[in-house]
């Protein structure tokens, strides 16, 4: 069954939490590529994956964010693109178990933005496509079940990373986006979208689910879903939040929810329109172990 499909048959999914956080405790250094560890570190990718699926988690993401060979080009790396993705996916897999067989866990080939700006010419569309495409290809050849294209801020971008992995794959694509607050008050991404345009946008390229993540805790993302639940289209709304808006303590961010902090806000957002939940920046295991149980307690008394 899709993640979609669970879904919409009422099921109340709960993903994983942050991947990079989980990444700098394990000792990756600033600067340093993380997907490159899925060749230099493997078992330390695996384990990620395993603590969050032994916290509950629904669903397991992939190592895999900055994999595009765009972006993989700043560290000398886009030759092995294709390598790199299809152990990342494997990694997850591998600490997933198999769906075929009953595994526990669905695994999300995780892929974020290039960096680069088509406003500015930095990159064509069809550079961008290809990009996007080889990178899903290799998620699904590593054995990802479903693609989510995360942390978007621009339509374009998004669409064409959508697109690009539904015609490489015919994979099950969630789009997620980045919202700030705006100074008058709405959220909006970095380059002006409102919630409603970028449900629009991720829909009308074909994604099965869209969202939010990043950018906010889970109370900025309460309104974020309530302002993107009327353009869904009846397609599931995701949410990966973070443990709060980050502090910068000597060079260093920090995350001011606790688990209990995060999990005191699930019922609002599941009755704002959510349907799978989890964690980005800041998040651990015992955030998405107390979001778990907040959502068991939540669906016990409805």
């Amino acid at each position: 069954m899709s993640i979609a499909a669970a879904a919409k048959e009422g099921r109340i999914l709960v993903s994983d939490g942050a991947w990079g956080t989980f990444l700098y405790l394990k000792g990756l250094g600033k600067g340093q590529c993380p997907e490159l560890w899925c060749s230099s570190r493997p078992a330390d990718v695996r384990d990620i994956a395993s603590s969050y699926l032994s916290a509950g988690a629904d669903m397991v993401e992939t190592n895999s964010f900055g994999g595009t060979r765009i972006r993989l080009a700043s560290a000398g790396l886009a030759g092995r693109a294709g390598e790199l993705n299809e152990a990342a996916a494997r990694l997850s897999r591998e600490a997933a178990g198999s769906r075929a067989s009953g595994g526990p866990a669905w695994v999300l080939g995780s892929m974020g933005p290039t960096g680069k700006m088509l406003v500015m010419g930095d990159v064509t569309p069809e550079e961008m496509g290809a990009a996007f495409g080889e990178q899903a290809l290799a998620l699904a050849r590593g054995g990802a079940d479903a693609l989510c294209v995360e942390t978007m801020s621009d339509a374009e971008e998004a669409a064409i990373a959508v697109r690009a992995a539904k015609k490489a794959t015919g994979l099950e694509v969630i789009c997620t986006f980045t919202f700030d607050r705006t100074a008058q008050g709405y959220f909006r991404t970095m380059m002006g979208l409102s919630p409603e345009e970028a449900a629009a946008a991720a829909l009308d390229a074909g994604a099965d689910i869209v969202g939010t993540n990043c950018g906010n805790g889970f109370a900025g993302m309460i309104e974020v879903v309530r302002a993107m639940r009327p353009a869904a289209r009846g397609a599931p709304i995701m949410v990966q939040a973070n443990a709060g808006l980050p502090t910068n303590v000597d060079g260093v961010d920090t995350y001011p929810e606790s688990p209990q902090d995060m999990a005191a806000l699930v019922p609002a957002l599941l009755d704002a329109g959510a349907s799978v939940v989890g964690g980005c920046c800041g998040t651990t295991p015992a955030h998405i172990a107390a979001i778990r149980k907040a959502v068991d307690e939540y669906r016990a008394v409805r």
